[in-house]
């Protein structure tokens, strides 16, 4: 089901204090070479919730980019390496999420500009940002045996729910999507 609201869902508490990237003061960047020259921000805050920020500034190349520091953050959160084909499956799904969100920015909204994931051991939380103005949905009908256009129908099948933030007066907008964690 896709919704449209003005600010995060669930009931997950206030956001990071940290700004922008999610990070709790005092967090430094991450610099490794699989992110690239991208920011990579991550950040353990109260509640056990745990968050991962990756800035796409003047990045190129940025679906591998986003899968890789996806697969990082999972496997620091010890959904990798799975000890069940449930557990695999379930770490395949973000990665395929990760990956549709942020081609979907690239093909519709200029590329995206943050990528942010949330874990919270029962649910991984996605948001890719990006400044276009348009309104993502599943084409409908779907016709499964033509090329393209099956990246919000993945979305809406693999996630408990999807949808989409925007922020009055400001440009673009933030997709968002929930998994739940492997039983």
């Amino acid at each position: 089901m896709s919704t449209t609201r003005p600010y995060s869902p669930g009931d997950r508490g206030p956001e990071p204090s940290g700004g922008a990237s999610g990070a709790s003061e005092g967090d430094a960047p991450t610099g490794d070479a699989s992110a690239g020259g991208a920011t990579a921000v991550p950040a353990v805050s109260s509640g056990g919730r745990q968050v991962r920020s990756l800035s796409f500034d003047g990045e190129s190349g940025v679906v591998p980019l986003a899968r890789d520091f996806a697969r990082q953050a999972l496997y620091a959160w010890g959904w990798l390496p799975a000890a069940t084909a449930d557990q695999r499956a379930a770490a395949e799904d973000v990665l395929l999420v990760v990956s549709e969100l942020v081609t979907n920015a690239c093909l519709h909204a200029e590329g995206p500009d943050l990528l942010e994931i949330t874990c919270d051991n029962k649910v991984i939380h996605i948001e890719v940002s990006d400044r276009g103005a348009g309104q993502p949905a599943p084409r409908t009908p779907h016709r499964a045996g033509r090329p393209g256009g099956h990246g919000m129908f993945i979305v809406q099948r693999l996630c408990l729910d999807w949808g989409v933030i925007r922020v009055p007066g400001t440009a673009g907008k933030k997709v968002w999507a929930d998994l739940g964690a492997p039983a």
